[in-house]
């Protein structure tokens, strides 16, 4: 098993911090919805709030965690909800299942071997199923952020389709998401290192930039963004 990478508190900090963001997420909520099948498995829960989401929509789900006080925590959080099982995961790893689909947002950028834990959730999930993914993207926007959260890279459409490719999936769906996300990361973090934390910046542009960024990618995808979402299958 690879190592976590980067400092936990500092990972956790930031996901209290983002967890603000309720337009963002939702967003990135409804990108998977329709490619989660009815028992997905979330590879990297962190606190849970991507997985109270979705399990609005679904019959089952596991949430997992890598970090042991993370999964703690996690435990207790999602605890009064019995469509959801909680566990311990870290990648890579050699572990077979039957899931519908294995989504991991925000996650194969802290991994050293990122194709061999594709290959892992690519195992976890049955044939004919979805590996979806979110990941951070471009590497001229890696920041002190990203160095302290233990990001070992960030992607292009291209990287991520290769990696993907590479570990044995059939790219299905893949594009940028939150143009505007991007240009204010940057500039955050990269220009006056910043970290993604709560505070006014996240709730000015959650609530009054977000909106208007999802419903213009609605219609047409950008050729850049703060985010790639990529959605392959499990050859049958």
């Amino acid at each position: 098993m690879a190592d976590i990478t980067g400092d936990q508190r500092v990972q956790s900090e930031v996901l209290e911090g983002l967890a603000t963001a309720v337009n963002h997420r939702r967003w990135f909520v409804e990108l998977a919805v329709p490619h989660l099948g009815d028992n997905p498995i979330e590879i990297g829960s962190g606190l849970g709030d991507y997985a109270l989401e979705w399990s609005a929509h679904l019959p089952r789900l596991t949430a997992t965690e890598a970090d042991p006080d993370r999964l703690v925590r996690l435990k207790e959080r999602l605890a009064e909800h019995p469509t959801i099982e909680v566990r311990q995961m870290l990648l890579p790893h050699s572990e077979r299942g039957d899931y519908s689909a294995a989504v991991s947002y925000n996650v194969l950028e802290h991994i050293e071997d990122h194709v061999s834990a594709l290959c892992s959730m690519r195992y976890l999930v049955r044939p004919g199923g979805a590996v979806i993914i979110i990941v951070p993207a471009f590497q001229f926007a890696m920041s002190p952020a990203d160095i302290a959260t233990g990001h070992v890279r960030r992607y292009t459409k291209q990287t991520l389709a290769a990696a993907m490719t590479e570990a044995g999936l059939t790219v299905e769906k893949i594009h940028y998401a939150n143009a505007l996300g991007l240009i204010g990361y940057f500039m955050a973090t990269k220009v006056f290192r910043l970290m993604p934390k709560e505070g006014p910046m996240v709730k000015i542009y959650d609530s009054l930039v977000l909106p208007a960024t999802k419903a213009a990618e609605q219609r047409l995808r950008p050729p850049f963004g703060q985010s790639v979402f990529a959605v392959a299958r499990v050859p049958g």
